[in-house]
């Protein structure tokens, strides 16, 4: 830090937040994933639909327990209610289910991809607040040099520069890092709203082909 200049506790406070919203992202996606493959998990509950055993798929969510089983479980109570249900049309139903798959989907969501704005900014602004600190560096280097006429104050020089490469080493790896967190954490997220999509899918089609 005393070598870096007054930019790299900054920069380590940056470091210090990307490792910390790393874990609590990890912890969080690793939650909503649930036990097993989510593949699995829906070609489970699409046979006990098939097969018209709407409890099994309820017991198949309980077993899983990640967001897409929140949704699936939510859209399952409701597609129960449904098969039940005089009065309404078909159609109908099936648009109490998506409703519901949908009610219960903006519940999920947002939840696993809170703070991902925080590693993406991070990713941004990292790098340019280590460039300042290189730049404020080589001022430093240059001013020396200036102050000596040109002369051999090295040791001066030397100072500068180590203090600009500070910066840019510790800049570019909390970026860099940042880059790397951000884009595994939003691919699990991706394959994760897949699932949810493709389990609010299963559902509506399910319905409307067992129910007509």
């Amino acid at each position: 830090i005393y070598e870096g200049g007054i930019i790299v506790p900054l920069l380590i406070g940056m470091f210090l937040m990307v490792l910390v919203f790393s874990i609590e992202r990890f912890l969080t996606i690793r939650k909503a994933l649930g036990s097993g493959s989510i593949a699995d998990f829906i070609r489970k509950v699409q046979y006990h639909l098939a097969n018209r055993n709407v409890d099994a798929a309820l017991s198949e969510c309980d077993k899983q327990r990640g967001s897409v089983a929140n949704v699936m479980k939510a859209g399952l109570r409701r597609y129960k209610e449904m098969i039940t249900e005089g009065g309404i049309t078909t159609e109908q139903k099936v648009i109490a289910i998506q409703k519901e798959v949908e009610e219960a989907t903006a519940l999920e969501v947002p939840m696993l991809q809170k703070n991902l704005v925080f590693l993406s900014t991070i990713t941004s602004v990292g790098t340019l607040i280590a460039l300042l600190g290189t730049v404020m560096g080589m001022i430093r280097s240059f001013a020396a040099l200036g102050e000596s006429g040109g002369g051999s104050d090295s040791s001066a020089l030397a100072v500068g520069i180590s203090e600009a490469l500070y910066n840019t080493a510790l800049g570019i790896g909390t970026s860099a890092i940042a880059l790397i967190m951000y884009n595994v954490f939003t691919t699990k997220i991706d394959s994760i709203t897949y699932g949810i999509d493709e389990s609010g899918f299963t559902l509506t089609q399910s319905f409307a082909s067992q129910y007509k």
